[in-house]
């Protein structure tokens, strides 16, 4: 089947000699959206060159016991379903179950990276250091390997390093003399066994640390400082985002109530497990998809607090007036966008809203590109894929942004997906389904093939 996949490839791929004259482009990062990026690039005779930190591509889904390394938890399953977490381009095997886990996924981007002869463009254990953009329009490279320096002159650049690799750790008065951890230090859960845990937030993280942590620890408290809309992964038999895509053709607000009422018949209300409402309607806020933090609660493993007003020697006190003592604290805080290698004069979305056309496209340098710089209600590949073939026929002659991009991403920022919390976190969101809409709005059809096969 790979053979299938790679003489399709060929199909779409530009004439040599239309290769022999192309434009370079550099591609940071070999996770999903790096991967993606790389292929559709080579598929428009682009000439590209990908690095990325790493041994392997997969980004965070190539687990690794490695501090620093950004890799998901030991036991991690995706949170979006098989059937709408799969590149258009490459299927996911009909072998793998609703929700792959980590080692699924790795195999599965492996696999991508192989069908499309991506890994001799790519090169591994390298850092780029700094992007500098010259008098041309040009971009000057700086990246080190084994402690040696290169410098390479591209024409665009395709940044993919993800949004998941800086923590954003959390500030309380006092001091705390235990051990005070973000949830990217987090590899096995083995760390917690017979301690005194607390784990702080109510997002995708911060329920699974609390979950798995629960089956080891001697204790795990959970603090909260808002409500959290608690998703199942499974509705009436069907994934949750399959069932919900059944039903997003209704306007947004009655969508919302639907799915409310659906969370409500199957889970009750926050309250009944001791943790606070959410505040928002669905969709205010990304929501936790989780089957077992409600089950570890009422089963008297995990223990609901409020949030947090100071730390005290090994204790926390809280906002209610209780207090406890811990051996551990997990930070499930999120993390900060960040692009190390430009000068912060030039590129820093670490802060506020991120003005970028279709998620993507700055108004002014019109050789740089983020793919994957969103964070959808769903699974982000896809989208980044989508993202992928719009830069490649850009650079290729085929397509031509529009003139007022400015006033386009003005727009953009004015009527997003959802109307969400202001959090750093929320900057970024769109909806799966809208979003994806909007980019095929600059595709030919042709470039989105229908799952050619279910197996590879």
């Amino acid at each position: 089947m790979a053979t299938a996949f790679r003489f399709i490839h060929e199909l779409y791929a530009i004439d040599y000699f239309a290769h022999m004259n192309a434009k370079k482009v550099c591609v940071i990062g070999a996770g999903p959206s790096g991967i993606t990026a790389a292929k559709n690039l080579l598929d428009e005779g682009l000439e590209v060159v990908v690095y990325d930190l790493g041994q392997e591509v997969g980004g965070n889904w190539v687990f690794s016991d490695k501090v620093g390394h950004s890799s998901v938890f030991e036991t991690t399953h995706i949170i979006s379903s098989r059937t709408l977490s799969q590149y258009d381009d490459f299927p996911m095997p009909s072998s793998y179950p609703d929700y792959p886990s980590h080692r699924h996924l790795a195999q599965y981007f492996q696999s991508y990276a192989r069908t499309f002869n991506l890994y001799p463009h790519i090169q591994f254990n390298t850092r780029v250091k700094q992007c500098e953009r010259l008098n041309d329009g040009r971009w000057k490279v700086v990246t080190e390997c084994n402690e040696k320096e290169h410098q390479e002159i591209v024409d665009a650049l395709a940044v993919c390093n993800g949004h998941h690799w800086q923590p954003r750790m959390p500030s309380y008065p006092g001091t705390f003399n235990g051990e005070f951890i973000h949830s990217h230090e987090v590899k096995r859960f083995a760390r917690f066994a017979n301690k005194r845990v607390l784990v702080i937030g109510g997002g995708n993280s911060a329920c699974d640390v609390a979950v798995e942590s629960s089956r080891v620890a001697a204790s795990v408290d959970l603090s909260w400082r808002r409500g959290y809309w608690v998703a199942p992964k499974f509705m009436m038999g069907k994934p949750a985002d399959v069932f919900s895509t059944k039903i997003h053709w209704l306007p947004r607000a009655l969508w919302q109530r639907v799915s409310a009422l659906s969370l409500f018949i199957r889970n009750g209300k926050n309250s009944d497990y001791g943790l606070p409402n959410p505040a928002g309607p669905l969709g205010s806020h990304h929501p936790t998809i989780n089957e077992d933090l409600f089950y570890t609660i009422r089963h008297g493993r995990i223990h609901p607090r409020s949030d947090i007003a100071s730390l005290d020697g090994d204790s926390v006190v809280y906002k209610d007036g209780s207090r406890e003592a811990y051996d551990v604290i997990v930070a499930c805080t999120g993390y900060v966008i960040a692009h190390p290698f430009f000068d912060a004069s030039l590129i820093d979305y670490s802060e506020g809203e991120v003005p970028l056309w279709l998620r993507m496209m700055h108004p002014e340098m019109h050789n740089l590109y983020f793919i994957g710089l969103f964070q959808p209600l769903g699974c982000i590949w896809p989208g980044a894929e989508l993202q992928s073939k719009i830069m490649a026929r850009e650079l290729a002659g085929k397509w031509t942004r529009p003139s007022n991009m400015r006033e386009r991403i003005e727009r953009e920022m004015r009527h997003p997906d959802f109307h969400q919390i202001n959090t750093p976190r929320h900057t970024i969101t769109v909806d799966y389904h809208r979003f994806r809409k909007r980019l095929l709005e600059h595709l030919p059809k042709e470039y989105v093939r229908p799952a050619l096969a279910t197996a590879h």
